[in-house]
């Protein structure tokens, strides 16, 4: 499994793609998700679950949700967003998943979710998007995650958003999770392809730049908000990862494709 690093929904909030026939891995991401079939026939895997998708059905995928794709033949769209630019929404459901991630929009709402660019204002994506919603909660039903026997890396993603911000070592994670420093690491390492520790540095340069490329919070501001103890360090874990400093991330705002 892979975690989309690029699909945190930071660096860029708001993306579409249209597209035909496809084959994607075992991943999850930060964002939420909006899988649309336009034609043909294609298999959703999420949490383990199985859905088959025709003409006019999609799934709305919750952030850290394993998913992967399948089909031969097939048209489809997707729509990747920000938790931040629906935060009514995700605040409601951040400890919740859905029984089925399946539903079917109107066409209404999937050609005004499919017009807006990530260049729109705010208001046109908020817009779009909590019309989307409205619809899936009208008939989605909720499992608290609470209720459920969670899976260790729900557990560590779920540790790791709670506390980027402050204390959010690997010693700390264990401490707080009841697992061992080792068994933390070893798994991370294993599921994820890198390490603990540097899964949450970028986590914490993506919130960094959603900060740079919303507020006018200074380098240094942004810098603390987002974990970080010294301003130098910051700057230069943020331009290892975005091969730019944070000033010029900021004057550039980048388009970053999501895959």
């Amino acid at each position: 499994m892979v975690y989309e690093f690029s699909n945190f929904g930071t660096l860029q909030d708001y993306f579409t793609k249209k597209g035909k026939n496809l084959s994607f891995y075992d991943h999850m991401h930060y964002s939420f998700e909006l899988f649309y079939v336009t034609g043909g026939e294609v298999k959703v895997y999420i949490n383990d679950c199985e859905y088959i998708l025709h003409k006019g059905e999609a799934v709305l995928i919750f952030p850290n949700q394993k998913h992967s794709f399948s089909s031969k033949i097939s048209e489809h769209g997707y729509c990747m967003f920000s938790q931040k630019l629906v935060e009514a929404f995700s605040s409601r459901v951040s400890y919740k998943i859905p029984k089925s991630n399946k539903f079917k929009p109107s066409q209404s709402v999937v050609d005004m979710v499919f017009s807006v660019r990530g260049t729109d204002s705010i208001l046109k994506k908020k817009g779009a998007l909590y019309s989307l919603l409205a619809e899936f909660d009208q008939t989605a039903e909720y499992t608290e995650k609470s209720s459920l026997n969670l899976h260790f890396l729900d557990k560590v993603l779920d540790f790791v958003e709670n506390n980027y911000s402050l204390d959010c070592s690997l010693s700390k994670a264990s401490s707080q999770l009841g697992y061992s420093y080792s068994y933390i690491s070893r798994y991370f390492q294993k599921s994820f392809g890198i390490s603990y520790n540097s899964f949450v540095n970028q986590f914490r340069i993506s919130k960094a730049c959603y900060l740079l490329k919303n507020t006018d919070k200074s380098v240094l501001e942004c810098s603390i908000e987002c974990g970080y103890s010294s301003v130098y360090s910051f700057m230069r874990n943020f331009k290892s990862i975005c091969k730019m400093t944070p000033s010029e991330y900021r004057e550039k705002r980048p388009v970053i494709p999501l895959f």
